[in-house]
């Protein structure tokens, strides 16, 4: 492993990850609770699993943190709440915070890409499950038969 990477910056992205992550424990766990309806059940179901891997993720993260002898932020990411409680609403507003955790994982894989193998690979690993739970919510959004990716305003 190159040492000559900044740590700091390392650790910085990482505690943006962390706030992201448990942001995504609060969202997902709200969603969850919000949802009505006969298809209720499945949704909390799937919302309930994306609160506990936003979990597992985020302490992920603050191992990583310590383990670069950095302290883990007590903050919380962002934590949109536009008040509209249809599944749609939920939906998009769960693409939102996915697109921006795939962002804060790419970043953190560009400030440590060729230089330190762990926090590269976790970074690529994060990258994939992030960008698989984006397409998954894509999917949802899309209307019956449509094959494209979801395109604001359709539904």
């Amino acid at each position: 492993m190159n040492q000559t990477f900044d740590k700091d910056a390392a650790i910085g992205v990482l505690n943006r990850i962390l706030e992201l992550e448990l942001a995504g424990v609060v969202h997902y766990t709200h969603y969850a609770l919000m949802v009505y309806g006969y298809n209720r059940l499945p949704i909390v179901s799937w919302l309930n699993a994306q609160a506990d891997e936003s979990l597992l993720h985020a302490r992920q993260a603050g191992e990583l943190i310590t383990s670069l002898g950095g302290h883990p932020s007590l903050g919380l990411g962002a934590l949109l709440e536009t008040h509209q409680h249809d599944v749609g609403d939920i939906l998009r507003e769960s693409m939102a915070h996915e697109g921006a955790a795939l962002a804060a994982y790419y970043e953190l894989l560009d400030c440590v890409r060729d230089q330190d193998v762990r926090l590269e690979e976790y970074a690529r690993t994060m990258i994939a499950e992030e960008q698989t739970h984006k397409d998954e919510v894509d999917k949802m959004l899309r209307a019956p038969g449509q094959t494209s990716s979801f395109v604001a305003g359709e539904i």
